[in-house]
């Protein structure tokens, strides 16, 4: 490790501070003052037909200055179509791309579809008229199965069938299988899950001057700017969007959704700039949620259990609508990690996505990926199990080998390096697996079951592979650092300017990361798919070669010396011969006292060249308690190559985060629904979340291996924790369960699903 500031050091936060002690800037902080409310009037049945809706007498009411539904949006000339990526079919067609109005258009198809916006001098008043609005809906039987069938919920997509997807070779598939020494296959539930955000989804919006500025908590600015410019028939430098400060997103504010823009208008009509802050029930009504599959995975081995052909058969809840990215994200991106870290020759993915009357949309909290990793490292347990191997050696027989690299996967990855077999071996050690059977015989003493689970884990950093940076010197002596990217409390502001501090010498006090503000920001890629950090420093990176480039000839003039001469060590610019050896920032003070206004300010773009594949291992250990089922995860130790690290206590704050998701999701987390498509599970009254003491301590450890398709090497690490939790502990349950002759375990493992397991009943 260097020793230098910013090289792979553990420096504390610099947010922290503002955070914790009540200094932060949230969308509902900072609203203009005189903002009007905006309450939605939201649909109480998951599937009917409007055939009447009355505001007359809510617009009356005191304090209303608007009430607005889908009528009013396209009398204004408003697109109303939020519109969605789909991905192609199995035969060459598109994928069902049918209308999703920013307010209900002649029947809703959710519970908490918006049907109607009122605003208000007050909340109360807002909602008072809210509950004036008249509306007459003939409820009708909704879809609720994730399979096709049922009554139909769009015209344009026959048996709810959202698109058909294939990928892979199929011959050489069934080649495989037919002469495969053995076959195992295994039915493998995703379950459904909330993101619960601490803070949120909210906005406001206002005008000036035939502008109009939209703030929004969300994962970056540029995709709801065009958005809104399209919706609204602006020209894109007639909108500014902006992100303050996110209490947490998790790739569930990285889409765009109806309110924002249905209170852009209402700002507009009313003349006063408008505020909406969504509530938790109606959050989990609405937000997009995750996860909701069904996969039967298939393995074919030869006779020394090498993996010859895998077959993947996926049913995945695509919620009443697309997204934007909702229908890539459960087919192409589940198909980028789809055969792991394994050398399987012949793969196949085939994924039919379902619309169901449950959620708006279906698709965030890791892309695909942990639900990839997921089904392979669970059917990878279960063959091992099925088959009398060891886990741990049926992987180590699969692995790509360390010189294989790089390594094109079936599904057309390109994977640039790897030591899987190393990260394994430092995870066995670290996890201690060798003192597992005493650990097991002390559990057994006290009346209770305990299991150990693995997971081998990778995934691809996703997203606009290309970012910039701009450094701007200003004249108190303090410097700005403009990013694309959009913190949501991963840190960015520290591992920044700590990074441009490294590379420049500059005080890290000194520095202030600018971003979320489509007005002072050209453009820029938001944040998702562990992308931040990897392709920011490495704009940073080229944006100060191109300032050292800029500075070298204007020192030379200084120094009397040629420009080949003049030398920056990353704090110092040198010259032999000369005695002056101005810092960055005396430099900065030397031009601006030339006149050389040019130097002040220094932007460039970088571009990865290619994909990097964070990887690693996770073992966790669970203890059962057979009377009660209660579940309880007592140790947990992962190894990660995340290549070369920023700064170890950012990345392990990731990683500690992402594992409590997994966990989460593996002992609690369930959303339910009744036969009506009513939510069950609309508070934290009804829905689990994960508490302090259902996490155990975790042991953090990194083997890494520099990426080669970045000048960092860097890989990225923001949801590796959660792709690997969620097999390692279901493979630790399942571990536990196996000798009581339990052979299938699904998540989530509460008591009660665990005591059925056993008694039989699951």
């Amino acid at each position: 490790m260097e020793s230098k500031f910013g090289k792979s050091q553990t420096v504390t936060r610099l947010e922290d501070v503002r955070l914790l002690t009540g200094h932060g800037r949230y969308v509902d902080d900072i609203v203009p003052e005189g903002a009007l409310y905006a309450v939605f009037l939201r649909a109480p049945y998951a599937h009917a037909e409007i055939r009447a809706l009355h505001v007359e007498e809510a617009k009356a009411a005191p304090g209303v200055h608007a009430v607005l539904t889908v009528a009013d949006l396209e009398a204004a000339g408003i697109d109303i179509n939020m519109a969605a990526t789909v991905v192609k079919n199995r035969d060459g067609s598109r994928g069902a791309a049918p209308l999703r109005p920013l307010l209900a258009k002649d029947r809703v198809r959710f519970v908490g579809e918006a049907m109607a916006v009122v605003v208000a001098e007050t909340l109360n008043a807002a909602r008072d008229a809210v509950e004036m609005i008249e509306f007459d809906l003939d409820e009708e039987a909704p879809h609720l199965a994730v399979s096709p069938g049922g009554p139909d919920i769009h015209p344009e997509a026959p048996d709810n069938v959202a698109y058909d997807y294939l990928l892979g070779d199929e011959d050489a598939v069934n080649a495989a299988f037919d002469a495969a020494a053995h076959v195992v296959s295994v039915e493998i539930p995703d379950n459904r899950i909330i993101v619960n955000s601490m803070e949120p989804r909210g906005a406001f919006a206002e005008w000036q001057d035939g502008r109009v500025h939209l703030c929004v908590n969300g994962q970056g600015v540029w995709g709801q700017k065009t958005k809104l410019a399209r919706m609204f028939h602006l020209p894109e430098d007639a909108v500014r969007v902006t992100n303050p400060d996110v209490g947490g997103g998790f790739g569930m504010k990285g889409f765009t959704y109806p309110e924002y823009y249905v209170i852009a208008q209402a700002a507009r009509v009313t003349g006063r700039p408008v505020r909406w802050m969504s509530d938790r029930t109606e959050a989990m009504l609405t937000d997009n949620a995750g996860r909701d599959l069904t996969s039967t995975v298939e393995l074919a081995f030869d006779a020394d259990y090498r993996i010859t052909g895998y077959r993947v058969t996926t049913l995945s809840n695509l919620g009443a609508y697309n997204s934007e990215f909702a229908q890539p994200i459960q087919s192409q991106l589940f198909a980028k990690v789809l055969t792991g870290t394994y050398d399987i020759p012949a793969a196949l993915l085939q994924v039919k996505g379902i619309y169901t009357n449950t959620t708006p949309v279906d698709a965030y909290r890791g892309a695909g990926r942990p639900e990839a990793i997921y089904a392979l490292e669970r059917a990878m347990d279960y063959a091992a199990r099925a088959l009398g191997v060891d886990p741990w050696d049926l992987r180590r027989r699969n692995f790509i080998a360390a010189d294989a690299f790089p390594y094109r996967t079936p599904s057309g990855e390109l994977y640039d390096v790897g030591d899987f077999v190393r990260v394994l071996d430092r995870v066995r050690t670290v996890a201690d697996v060798s003192g597992f059977a005493a650990r097991k015989a002390d559990s057994a003493a006290q009346g209770r079951l305990r299991g150990l689970g693995l997971c081998y884990y990778i995934e691809s950093i996703l997203g606009d592979p290309t970012e910039g940076a701009d450094v701007e010197f200003c004249a108190d002596g303090t410097v700005n650092l403009y990013v694309g990217t959009q913190s949501g409390g991963q840190g960015h502001e520290t591992v920044y300017a700590q990074f441009l501090s490294d590379r420049t010498g500059i005080p890290v006090e000194k520095i202030r990361v600018i971003q979320g503000d489509s007005d002072r920001i050209a453009k820029g890629g938001g944040t998702g798919g562990s992308r931040s950090v990897t392709t920011q420093s490495n704009a940073t990176l080229a944006t100060v070669e191109k300032m050292v480039a800029a500075f070298t000839p204007f020192l030379a003039d200084e120094m009397g010396v040629e420009a080949d001469k003049v030398d920056f060590d990353g704090e110092t610019f040198r010259a032999p011969g000369s005695n002056l050896t101005p810092t960055l920032l005396e430099a900065v003070e030397m031009a601006r006292a030339a006149g050389r206004q040019d130097l002040l300010r220094h932007k460039a773009e970088y571009t990865l060249p290619g994909r990097s594949y964070p990887n690693g291992a996770h073992v966790a250990e669970v203890e059962i308690d057979p009377e009660t089922g209660k579940t309880a995860v007592v140790k947990y130790a992962v190894t990660d190559d995340f290549g070369n690290l920023m700064n170890p206590r950012l990345a392990e704050g990731q990683v500690h985060g992402g594992v409590a998701q997994g966990i989460g999701q593996a002992i609690c987390e369930e959303v339910g629904h009744d036969a009506y498509g009513q939510l069950l599970t609309a508070s934290f009254m009804d829905y689990a979340m994960p508490r302090a003491d259902d996490m155990p301590f975790l042991t953090f450890t990194t083997e890494s291996v520099p990426s080669t398709a970045n000048a960092l090497g860097m890989k990225g690490c923001g949801e590796a924790g959660t792709v690997g939790a969620l097999a390692a502990v279901a493979n630790a349950v399942q571990d536990a369960l196996w000798d009581k002759g339990v052979r299938r375990a699904d998540m989530p493992f509460t008591p009660k699903r665990v005591w059925q397991m056993l008694q039989g009943n699951a």
